[in-house]
């Protein structure tokens, strides 16, 4: 297999810039024989990692830094038939169980003819306005590629398969991640989790 990035580390990433960032998702563990992803930033570095060891398929995942401070947790909600995933931002070290920080639902209809495999977002609810924000993730049925856009159909990150210098794709477990400007890489990076676990490719 080609190189995905040298295995260097960053100590510590802004999970915010005002520029276009990209990323280099990797669907595999670093730790042998575990299940989960490890992400590079454009300097190959590791910035995130999931890490699930020998559990796959679990009902709870954890979103961390390469120091292993968790960032999101997201959890399975029981008796959703097309699946249903809450995520909780983490905070020294502590999160709000009661307050999820966001929900990931697929929008999956057994009728519909079209192959669009598509996601709603609903983002935690402000304290001042009570208002909620939503994204969609709208992808095609077993493809790896799709895209997260607001609700006024902006793009705010995409997910592409990766390809070598030479233009030659380096298989469906390596994708790229573009994340716009002014966009939390943390988050968005979890609702990239919570997609892959609605799709089972974690």
């Amino acid at each position: 297999m080609a190189k995905i990035h040298p295995q260097t580390s960053v100590k510590g990433s802004d999970h915010l810039t005002s520029e276009r960032e990209t990323f280099t998702i990797w669907m595999k563990s670093l730790v042998f024989h575990g299940n989960g992803c490890t992400v590079f930033n454009s300097k190959g570095e590791v910035v995130f990692r999931v890490d699930n060891y020998q559990t796959r398929h679990s009902s709870e995942v954890f979103l961390m830094d390469i120091n292993g401070e968790v960032l999101f947790s997201m959890k399975r909600k029981k008796l959703q038939m097309f699946g249903c995933w809450e995520g909780y931002k983490w905070i020294d070290s502590k999160f709000n169980k009661e307050r999820p920080g966001f929900q990931v639902r697929s929008n999956c209809n057994i009728f519909r003819r079209n192959r669009h495999k598509n996601c709603h977002v609903t983002l935690g609810c402000e304290k001042t306005t009570g208002r909620r924000n939503s994204y969609k993730i709208t992808g095609l049925e077993g493809k790896s590629t799709f895209k997260i856009i607001d609700n006024a159909g902006h793009l705010l990150a995409e997910v592409i398969k990766k390809q070598s210098l030479s233009g030659v794709p380096l298989g469906d477990d390596v994708l790229t991640l573009v994340v716009e400007p002014q966009m939390d890489h943390s988050l968005v990076m979890a609702l990239v989790i919570a997609h892959g676990l609605i799709n089972q490719k974690l």
